[in-house]
């Protein structure tokens, strides 16, 4: 077992629900700044907020990552800038709570995947029952609503699915830094530079519109919070724990972004979002259970990576 798995599993979940409130977020800031640019401009402001703060700790950590760290930290920053368009897009086509549910229903199966051809860890059956249940749930959530703003729109449900492969992509990215022993505070906001110079070109075209006190205030809280917060939250967790299991407990996000709908937004509860919502409730509780061979269950221990 490892050892602090239940704080990681608490900050990880910290992190899914500073994550769940992107997509309400941006529905309330009702910016006329587009999706893509929106994304790049959180991710550049987030990594600036960390950069500056890894300068004023450490002012040589940058210099000190080594060269073997470089593939998996640029295959982290090419996952981040795809999720930000993508995941974006699709809220913006198909509304947050469907975009949230399907994106985070596909996350946990490719980051599983992910981990297994990559790290070679072994999935086990209570990431295999938790994942089953939480997908279920998600499913159920991004059921369309009568009268709701929820539509169906096969890019925009495309958007989602690429947004969630890149979420296996980068998690088991940066768990592959932790394990070769990689100063993340110093990683974390080069891939979100990198992913958010990716992006320059849609941030710049929508510079304008970016400006406007509805775009600042957005970004004010999805750099600093849902980026330079979350994400350092999230790495955090990540040492702890297999990548297949923090995959699954992201599936906080759609959780909140459910609640944040319902409790803000003035959503109606309907039965298949209750359903959806005790079934990723269900998930979760399972992928934070170790289940051992001999079947006997340990409490909010996380998996063994």
């Amino acid at each position: 077992m490892q050892r602090n798995s239940l704080s990681a599993i608490f900050v990880i979940l910290a992190a899914g629900v500073l994550w769940g409130t992107v997509g309400p977020a941006e529905i309330l800031a009702d910016s006329p700044a587009g999706p893509v640019a929106l994304g790049g401009a959180r991710i550049l402001s987030g990594g600036l907020v960390l950069a500056v703060i890894v300068l004023v700790r450490d002012p040589g950590a940058f210099g000190a990552l080594p060269r073997t760290a470089w593939p998996a930290m640029l295959a982290a920053s090419a996952a981040t800038a795809t999720f930000q368009g993508t995941f974006l897009t699709s809220a913006a086509r198909t509304g947050a709570a469907v975009a949230t549910a399907v994106t985070f229903g596909i996350a946990p199966a490719s980051t599983g995947l992910c981990e297994r051809i990559v790290l070679g860890t072994r999935l086990s059956r209570g990431w295999l029952a938790g994942t089953a249940c939480a997908i279920a749930g998600c499913a159920f959530i991004s059921l369309p609503q009568g009268g709701g703003p929820a539509r169906a729109d096969f890019l925009g449900i495309a958007c989602g699915v690429v947004a969630g492969g890149c979420f296996g992509v980068y998690t088991v990215s940066a768990k592959r830094l932790i394990d070769g022993g990689v100063n993340m505070l110093a990683a974390v906001p080069v891939t979100l530079l990198l992913g958010g110079a990716a992006l320059a070109p849609w941030t710049l075209a929508d510079l304008k519109e970016l400006a406007e006190p509805r775009s600042l205030g957005l970004v004010a809280w999805l750099g600093p919070v849902t980026v330079a917060l979350a994400y350092w939250l999230y790495v955090t967790g990540l040492r702890h724990l297999a990548a297949a299991t923090v995959g699954t407990l992201s599936l906080a996000e759609p959780l909140v972004a459910t609640a944040l709908g319902i409790g803000i937004l003035h959503e109606s509860l309907s039965l298949p979002i209750a359903v959806g919502a005790l079934l990723l409730l269900g998930g979760l509780i399972l992928v934070s259970v170790s289940w051992p061979a001999s079947g006997r269950r340990v409490l909010l221990k996380g998996s063994p990576s």
